[in-house]
C-alpha cells in the first residue's frame, strides 16, 4: 500500500517515513502543499497522511484541490487541536483526523481503518499526467482533447490508470478487462494495448503506457 506524507517538519517528516516503512508501507514524503497536491495528482496511493500548517499551500487548500479530481482518503495529522479545525478539516473531505502529540500505533489503526474502506469509494475521476479519465462518465480526454474509447479499450485504459507506477502482467489484465484465464499463445491483450496506445499515446509527444519486457505493460507518467 502506498502512503503519501505530507509534512514540512523535517524530524516530523522523517520520523513518519521510517515508521510507517517499517509498518509495512511504501512512502512517498514531500515538504509542502503544493509538492503534495502535485504528487496526489500524477500518482497513486492508497492513503495521504496531510499536516495542516504547510508552506506553498496549506492543508485545507490541499484537500479543496484535491477533492475536485480524486476520493484518495486524507488523514489530517496536525498540532492544530481546536473543535472548529477538526469540523473544517472533515467538512472539507478529509476522512479522518488526529492531534498532534499521538501514539504512532494508533496512526497505523486509523490508515488501517482507511484502507479497508478505501475500495468502496471508487475516485470519480482518474488523472494521469495531462489524461483525465471521468470514471461515472465513462469520459477520456488527453491535453484537453475528447478521446473515444470501446468499452474494452476503456477497461483497459482505467484498470492501467488506477494502479499507475505499477507493471500489470498479461494475465492479470486478462484476468479484469476479459474476465479470462491467460493462454500464453492468444495475444488479444497485447493487440488491445496497441490499439489503446495508438489513440492514448501516438497522437502525443509524451508516452504513458509503457512495456516491460518480460513482464508486461504499466502506466506513468515519465518525463
Amino acid at each position: 500500500m502506498r502512503i503519501l506524507v505530507v509534512e514540512d517538519e523535517p524530524k516530523a517528516g522523517e520520523y513518519l517515513r521510517k515508521g510507517l516503512t517499517e509498518s509495512g508501507f511504501n512512502v512517498d514524503w514531500v515538504c509542502t502543499g503544493t509538492d503534495g497536491l502535485h504528487q496526489a495528482e500524477t500518482e497513486a496511493y492508497d492513503v495521504i497522511v496531510l499536516d495542516v500548517m504547510l508552506p506553498g499551500m496549506d492543508g485545507w487548500q490541499v484537500i479543496q484541490q484535491l477533492r475536485k479530481t480524486c476520493n484518495v482518503p486524507v488523514l489530517f495529522l496536525t498540532a492544530r487541536d481546536d473543535l472548529a479545525d477538526r469540523i473544517k478539516g472533515l467538512e472539507l473531505g478529509g476522512d479522518d483526523y488526529l492531534v498532534k502529540p499521538f501514539a504512532f500505533a494508533e496512526l497505523v489503526v486509523r490508515i488501517r481503518a482507511l484502507l479497508r474502506r478505501a475500495p468502496l469509494r471508487e475516485s470519480e475521476r482518474v488523472t494521469v499526467a495531462d489524461l483525465e479519465i471521468d470514471v461515472l462518465k465513462r469520459r477520456v480526454t488527453r491535453a484537453g482533447e475528447r478521446i473515444d474509447l470501446t468499452t474494452k479499450e476503456f477497461a483497459l485504459l482505467h484498470l492501467l490508470a488506477q494502479r499507475q507506477g505499477e507493471v500489470l502482467s498479461r494475465s492479470l489484465i486478462a484476468s479484469q478487462v476479459w474476465d479470462m484465464n491467460f493462454d500464453s499463445d492468444t495475444n488479444v491483450v497485447d493487440v488491445a494495448v496497441r490499439r489503446l496506445r495508438a489513440k492514448i499515446d501516438d497522437p502525443f509527444a509524451r508516452k504513458l503506457i509503457h512495456t516491460v519486457r518480460g513482464m508486461g505493460y504499466m502506466m506513468e507518467a515519465r518525463l
